[in-house]
């Protein structure tokens, strides 16, 4: 479990085919600190599981479906990345719950700055809208946010300076592919009532 606050600003070192999988090498010095083979890292919001560590970067096997429904298919050498380790219990819950398993990606639609902050206007993928409220909870690229605006094919955040500044979230622009979790409560809540499940 994670809580959509990013540890780190860490960056792709390698990315290794293995045919039905990538390996994924990842610079994080924070994230590695205390990380042993087994731990679970999330990178732009995929819950990855470490294999090894060296020198403040860690390896993770990402299989091919993840690989097809999150933007960790497109990444590269240099690739920046959103880094944060597992929810500890007994730590304060900052962000959000979330589960690190990615819903579907969606589209950078507008970046639109002002003094103090930064509106970001992203396409809803198909199938999504519905989890998804106003002044509620959203991961993009891992990052947990307040979603200010909604409707059936889009939706926007606000982002201040820090979000811009410690994310990936500040170098995205129109037509970027980000990854996107919604509310896991939400879901549970349509399955658990009669006649709502999809």
């Amino acid at each position: 479990m994670f809580t959509g606050i990013v540890e780190e600003l860490g960056s792709v070192q390698a990315v290794t085919d293995l045919g039905d999988a990538a390996r994924l090498s990842i610079t994080g010095p924070t994230v590695t600190s205390d990380a042993r083979p087994g731990d679970s890292i999330a990178v732009n919001g995929v819950c990855l599981t470490v294999v090894d560590i060296v020198d403040g970067a860690f390896t993770a096997d990402v299989m091919l479906e993840t690989l097809r429904r999150s933007s960790l298919g497109a990444v590269v050498p240099g690739s920046p990345v959103n880094l944060e380790r597992a929810a500890r219990v007994d730590s304060r819950l900052g962000g959000h719950i979330m589960q690190g398993h990615v819903d579907g990606v969606a589209t950078v639609l507008a970046v639109e700055p002002t003094e103090n902050w930064t509106t970001v206007s992203f396409a809803l993928p198909e199938g999504l809208a519905r989890y998804v409220v106003e002044k509620g909870s959203i991961a993009v690229d891992g990052v947990s946010l307040t979603v200010v605006h909604v409707d059936d094919e889009s939706f926007s955040v606000s982002l201040i300076p820090t979000t811009l500044a410690h994310t990936t979230l500040g170098t995205r622009r129109p037509g970027d592919v980000v990854n996107i979790e919604v509310d896991v409560i939400a879901k549970y809540v349509e399955r658990l009532l009669p006649g709502m499940s999809a």
